[in-house]
């Protein structure tokens, strides 16, 4: 992969949903409209992805926190679709196969096109790292009303593995011979 030094950066303004049932109690949702307050406690995903966001040059517009509720999960990410000052949107948890998993099932329904290679590649990707493990990680990507949408696993490695191969790379605008920034970022 290269990237072109001398196409502009595109900055793209990003949302950060964590989905658990640990870092607070079932049932409540938290939304964080402003991305300076602090993070939750044991939050690591959802603080990984937004240093990693800001330190590519992208801007924070929001960060929520809920339970692993499809109705909860599907109410923040349709709300945030609907949003013009948001271009993307990452979530961390909530997938897999354990009981009481709920992302992909929220989230899928409110795509109006799905991106199919990014759970193959990030399963492949993932892969090379945890071996036969792979095949319980559940990734998605799609698109909404122009605003990207990514559902990571709830693992820091996990994130950590998908900003860097492939979300790192196609959220910039320098990055050749494609990428989602330039086609996202214009809106």
């Amino acid at each position: 992969m290269k990237a072109d030094s001398t196409s502009p950066v595109v900055s793209l303004r990003c949302a950060v949903l964590t989905i658990s049932n640990r870092l607070q109690a079932p049932g409540s949702a938290s939304a964080t409209p402003n991305p300076c307050v602090s993070p939750p406690k044991g939050d690591t995903s959802g603080e990984y992805l937004r240093t990693a966001l800001q330190e590519a040059g992208h801007a924070l517009q929001a960060r929520a926190l809920c339970s692993s509720d499809r109705y909860q999960i599907r109410k923040i990410v349709s709300d945030w679709i609907a949003d013009p000052a948001i271009q993307v949107i990452l979530s961390t948890g909530g997938t897999g196969f354990a009981r009481g998993k709920a992302t992909i099932p929220a989230v899928t329904p409110l795509m109006d096109q799905l991106v199919p290679g990014f759970g193959e590649l990030f399963r492949h990707l993932s892969w090379q790292d945890v071996g036969t493990s792979a095949l319980q990680s559940e990734a998605l990507c799609g698109i909404a009303n122009d605003t990207l949408v990514f559902c990571l696993p709830g693992s820091t490695g996990a994130c950590r593995l998908a900003w860097e191969k492939i979300l790192q790379p196609q959220l910039d605008s320098r990055q050749r011979p494609c990428n989602f920034a330039t086609v996202y970022g214009a809106a």
